[in-house]
């Protein structure tokens, strides 16, 4: 049997593992070097992929490509600035999705985030081909916790042009957690605190065994240390007083930047050289410069331990993951948040894909490492459905433990509606678009009946992958639609960063707008119902009755116009008070007419009385 691999696809560099012997090892390449540098240059005579090219970046500028994970699954119009960052030339005439141009000498060429990353996941699957003597069974490929839906779909698509078969995408933090528990067997609540080239995540997981709950998840897919090397850049062209550099000197400062932080993470003073210039940088001067960033975790971190109902002193142990944490200063920064020195003894570049490793040997239902390994990861924020008044009607919380299915049923608005717009939606604010669109489809053909009278069931399930299927199934005909939400773009780092913050900072004019919008749907539906019944049975009103609900018919149409809920709330139940004595009228007559001309025993047996004679 083929054994299965797992694949840490980073945003600086990617690795691949494999359980061999009981044992999760990280492949190496001919120098004993496990970290293959996620870098691909588009030459005339082929591809080149890793050292190469990343330490060529700035001889062929206009044809290499790194950090390309930050640009899986976005907007062209989202990734702008990243492209200018990195000095990357976008096509412009694609709206839809992002294409980088690729040039060198005669050869110009377009490519997608997408196609960049298989060609890395190719050399990956190269790697295990050649120690495994044959194809790997399948890849458990890890994802940053806060990747949505579409982000999710790119890595698929990336490792099916690879030709590798995905068995399972894992979030970087619960893959690290493996690793971890297996390997220490510990049990308790731990932070893993993962802190990449390009994306953060923090979870907090219980560990009982061997299972493997996580309580938590929050981050950010647009920070990393990515942006250590563009703060210690720019504090160098500063330095030197330079207003514009080219693109070769631009991506040869950055890789320099990147140098000098390794360098400062074991001396306290390097240098930076940038042409005959060279500029002198303390570890107090880069601390200082890459603090703000290391502070944008800290807003996640807390927002991890509320969710979780947690204070850091119910926190066992903090895991550090991903290149980034052998800074000093994210070491001192994690103790100071948390109140305890981080766990180091695994090595935060290698910790995922020895993780996704061992949930790939797993799943082969073979694995030495665990008999019954339950694995228990979440959502990171939540799925619901826009509803009458543009508020959403939320179906699957977030921190909800995953795979997860909810069904609610709903009906029409509007007599004889046939169909039914279905606007999917992610995010915890209380109003539609205050939240990230994922989808939307129709369900068409309802009977055109009243309305309340359709019974659409609407059903939400998020698999094991954290990707998302809805459908909807009209239970009176049986007609159903579905949707694999696959949005051609993901989050933008502005909503990866605010959704959480906004739900809680708003809150409370959400939940108030929200009541508003509720309380004046409610009185719209009441006052099309009177106005109906008014008009069609006018003569079945009495005295001044009609003058009476034409007087709070107004007042409430006032109210609505005002906006004050309470008094929209106080007058729709005035017009129903007001309306009684009519609508009793209304049924009376409604009955009687329905009796005439038929006999007493006839009506019993249709409406089920026990003892009416059947002839």
């Amino acid at each position: 049997m083929a054994a299965n691999i797992g694949i840490d696809l980073g945003t600086t560099h990617s690795l691949v593992a494999v359980v061999i012997g009981g044992k999760a090892r990280c492949l190496l390449d001919e120098t004993g070097d496990p970290l293959v540098p996620s870098a691909v240059r588009y030459a005339p005579d082929g591809v080149v992929v890793g050292r190469d090219a990343r330490d060529r970046a700035s001889e062929f500028t206009g044809s290499t490509f790194t950090s390309v994970k930050r640009f899986m699954g976005r907007a062209p119009q989202d990734c702008s600035s990243d492209a200018a960052l990195f000095r990357y030339e976008m096509d412009p005439d694609d709206e839809r999705v992002v294409r980088l141009i690729a040039r060198q000498g005669e050869l110009v060429r377009t490519v997608t985030p997408v196609e960049v990353s298989s060609e890395i996941l190719k050399v990956l699957r190269a790697r295990a081909v050649e120690v495994l003597f044959g194809e790997p069974g399948g890849a458990v490929i890890t994802v940053p916790a806060y990747f949505d839906d579409a982000q999710r779909q790119a890595t698929r698509d990336a490792a099916r042009l690879a030709g590798l078969e995905v068995l399972r995408l894992l979030n970087e933090p619960t893959a690290a957690a493996i690793a971890y528990g297996l390997d220490t067997r510990g049990s308790g609540r731990f932070v893993v605190y993962d802190l990449g080239g390009g994306t953060f995540d923090v979870s907090i997981l219980e560990l009982d065994g061997d299972v493997f709950q996580v309580l938590a998840t929050a981050g950010d897919t647009h920070l990393g240390g990515d942006d250590f090397d563009q703060a210690l850049a720019e504090f160098v062209r500063t330095q030197l007083g330079l207003s514009e550099l080219d693109d070769a000197t631009h991506r040869g400062l950055l890789l320099a930047a990147e140098a000098a932080k390794r360098r400062l993470s074991e001396l306290d003073v390097t240098e930076i050289r940038l042409g005959d210039a060279v500029v002198s940088v303390t570890r107090s001067q880069f601390e200082a410069l890459i603090m703000p960033v290391l502070q944008r975790t800290s807003a996640a971190c807390r927002q991890a331990l509320a969710d979780a109902k947690l204070g850091r002193d119910g926190i066992d142990a903090v895991v550090l993951v991903g290149g980034s944490t052998r800074t000093p200063l994210v070491r001192r920064h994690v103790e100071e948040l948390f109140g305890r020195a981080p766990y180091c003894d695994l090595n935060p570049d290698e910790v995922v894909a020895l993780g996704a490793a061992m949930q790939a040997d797993i799943l082969t239902g073979n694995s030495s490492l665990a008999d019954d390994l339950l694995l228990l990861d979440v959502i990171p924020l939540s799925l619901g459905l826009e509803v009458m008044g543009g508020v959403v009607e939320r179906f699957i919380p977030r921190c909800s433990t995953i795979p997860v299915s909810a069904s609610q049923t709903f009906t029409t608005h509007v007599d004889g509606q046939t169909a039914v717009d279905l606007h999917v939606l992610q995010g915890d604010r209380e109003l539609a678009k205050d939240n990230r669109s994922l989808g939307r489809f129709v369900l068409r053909g309802l009977p055109p009946l009243p309305a309340g009278v359709p019974r659409v069931k609407v059903s939400f399930l998020v698999d094991a992958d954290g990707i998302l299927q809805v459908s909807a199934r009209e239970e009176h005909t049986g007609i159903e639609a579905r949707i694999d939400v696959k949005p051609s773009y993901g989050l933008t780092e502005e909503e990866i960063e605010q959704m959480l913050e906004d739900a809680i900072e708003h809150a409370e004019t959400d939940v108030d707008d929200r009541m508003l919008i509720e309380a004046r749907v409610e009185a719209e539906g009441i006052l099309a119902a009177v106005q109906k019944a008014t008009s069609v049975d006018s003569g079945l009103l009495q005295g001044d009755e009609a003058s009476q609900i034409r007087a709070v018919i107004a007042d409430l149409q006032a109210a609505m116009d005002e906006g004050n809920r309470r008094k929209i709330q106080d007058l729709s139940h005035a017009l129903d008070a007001v309306t009684a004595p009519f609508a009793q009228r209304r049924i009376e007559r409604d009955l009687s007419l329905a009796l005439t001309g038929r006999d007493a025993n006839t009506v019993a047996i249709e409406l089920g009385i026990p003892g009416a004679a059947r002839v």
